[in-house]
């Protein structure tokens, strides 16, 4: 026997004698606890590879299964302590590499492998975790296209989960500041990385949404900015767990995924409404840029102004139409006066007595004040119609507002003021009036929001 057999298999004969001496006869339990010595002894922290067979958890938490290979079974055992750290699902027929002690289970004389790590062969734990959860929530229809909404597109509130220390935010910040001052920001910082962080960014989405139940509709969160800067796998990774993603899913509020690693996609990217690549590009996402918003409101002014036109071009036609049809009317009523005297005239002249002339005479006097009546009563009527046209065509006309005692604030950069927060102590605006323009300095504001 060499020094590595003595080593391993030290008492292996300590119970055979010599002839002539008392033998020694051996309990079950004195055996199993040799078996136990020999091998606990030899085969401490060991590496051993196999294919999983038979996997059953059990109430407590622990893993139970076989290791084999072509040739053998090999017991193991999980405990719970460790089997909440694995990464992965076990499943039957997966190749793994195991670590850890080969133990005894007297009871049974049973010897098994207290698996301490374990690893998937062929590929990394975190990645067959990751594919393992994508398959998952994918037959869930979480990545469902259907499911994703649209960003509005100019929101006055933005939520922001990600943490204060990162470079993450400020990135985020700088752009919103850039593109749209008026912003309002909110953030709720977390862990992005380490023990918390998943269960920190889900507490963070669930609170925006438990907020928007109770808030009024100026104060509500329109969209949602969640992620951090990049890092490896394993500095990503809250952003590829479980109960990340089915905030991100459940949540009311729009969803932005800000994760920092272009090269990788994460749970957190496949279920979100819309993937940045970077927090930059997600703060771009969620505000529009500047001079963009500028066209659509020169555009939206130019289609105002050519709606006004429009509308006054439509009133001086039928205005026009107006005025042609009440000269016709005059027209056609004055020759059927004048046909109506002419006939009456001859008739005098054929019969021509006294009488009769008197008579006709009356009867002409009665058709003419009947004539005058009607006529007046008709330009009454185009009288009173144009007068409504005249007073629809002045309430469409901006100059019109003005006139009745209204005025127009503009900032110095000629933007219509709405609010009072649209303007601080000291500076200068300008007011359109009805007829001319005051300039003038703001030195003091009144109301709930203002900036001073």
């Amino acid at each position: 026997m060499n020094q590595k057999d003595q080593r391993l298999f030290p008492d292996l004969f300590a119970g055979i004698k010599a002839p002539g001496e008392k033998k020694h006869i051996f309990t079950v339990s004195e055996i199993t606890q040799e078996i136990k010595s020999l091998l606990e002894a030899g085969l401490q922290e060991i590496w051993v590879e196999g294919e999983i067979s038979n996997c059953r958890p059990s109430a407590a938490g622990h893993l139970y299964f076989s290791l084999k290979d072509q040739n053998s079974l090999l017991s193991a055992v999980i405990f719970s302590r460790t089997a909440k750290e694995v990464p992965f699902k076990l499943v039957d027929g997966q190749k793994v590499i195991c670590f850890g002690n080969i133990e005894v289970y007297g009871p049974r004389g049973q010897y098994q492998i207290i698996i301490e790590k374990i690893e998937p062969q062929g590929v990394g734990s975190l990645q067959l975790a990751l594919e393992q959860l994508k398959q998952k929530l994918e037959k869930e229809g979480l990545f469902a296209p259907a499911h994703k909404r649209r960003i509005p597109y100019l929101p006055s509130n933005i939520g922001v989960v990600t943490s204060l220390q990162g470079a993450a935010i400020k990135d985020i910040l700088k752009v919103l500041d850039r593109r749209f001052k008026d912003v309002h920001v909110v953030i709720s910082p977390v862990r992005v990385q380490g023990d918390g962080a998943k269960e920190d960014i889900a507490r963070a989405i669930e609170g925006f949404n438990r907020f928007n139940q109770q808030a009024g509709p100026s104060e509500k969160i329109e969209v949602l900015i969640v992620g951090r800067g990049g890092g490896s796998i394993e500095d990503l990774w809250a952003f590829n767990e479980e109960v990340v993603a089915r905030a991100m899913y459940n949540s009311g509020i729009p969803v932005i995924s800000a994760v920092g690693h272009e090269r990788d996609v994460t749970i957190a990217d496949l279920v979100a409404d819309v993937r940045a690549a970077t927090p930059s590009v997600a703060a771009e996402l969620a505000i529009p840029p500047r001079e963009e918003l500028r066209e659509r409101l020169r555009g939206l002014t130019q289609d105002l102004q050519r709606a006004l036109v429009d509308a006054l071009e439509l009133s001086f036609e039928a205005l026009e139409r107006l005025m042609h049809g009440l000269h016709l009317s005059v027209d056609h009523t004055l020759e059927l006066s004048m046909s109506t005297f002419e006939a009456v005239y001859k008739k005098l002249n054929v019969l021509n007595p006294a009488v009769s002339i008197i008579h006709s005479q009356e009867k002409i006097a009665d058709l003419e004040k009947h004539i005058v009546l009607t006529f007046a009563h008709f330009l009454r009527l185009r009288e009173s119609e144009f007068k409504r046209n005249v007073e629809k065509l002045s309430s469409l006309s901006p100059l019109g507002i003005l006139g009745r005692g209204y005025s127009i604030t503009f900032t110095e950069e000629g933007e219509v003021v709405k609010d009072i927060a649209a303007i601080r102590t000291g500076d200068t605006i300008k007011t359109r009036l009805h007829k001319g323009t005051v300039v003038s300095q703001v030195k003091d504001l009144d109301g709930g929001n203002a900036h001073g």
